[in-house]
């Protein structure tokens, strides 16, 4: 399974931006995708997932202002920031899995990250 991750860039305070991510591959058991960031100095932490379903969870403290979405046909997750903050920059990467459980422990794959910058 390939992850191709696209859209970040640099941002002021208040901005909005989405990322996109296109699966390719071997994704027929791929159930569930979605995006972690890791800030400077810290571990990488859960954004969002989202099943083929639609069953969705956030970083509780994201709710609100990102917003993930998928569009099945094209196996491509898409993560709609607004009102970024300063705080929000981060490499963000694309993650897919099997299960939604997966994607929240441990994602079976990886994508190259992309980075976003928030400027105040």
């Amino acid at each position: 399974v390939q992850l191709q991750a696209s859209g970040g860039g640099l941002v002021q305070a208040g901005g909005s931006l989405r990322l996109s991510c296109a699966a390719s591959g071997s994704i027929f058991a791929i159930n569930a995708m979605g995006w972690y960031r890791q800030a400077p100095g810290k571990q990488r932490d859960l954004v969002a997932v989202i099943t083929s379903g639609g069953s969705i969870n956030y970083a509780d403290s994201l709710k609100g202002r990102f917003t993930i979405s998928r569009d099945n046909v094209k196996n491509t997750v898409y993560l709609q920031m607004n009102n970024l903050k300063v705080e929000d920059t981060a490499v963000y990467y694309c993650v897919a899995g099997f299960t939604l459980l997966d994607v929240k422990r441990r994602p079976e794959y990886w994508g190259q990250g992309t980075q976003v910058t928030v400027s105040s």
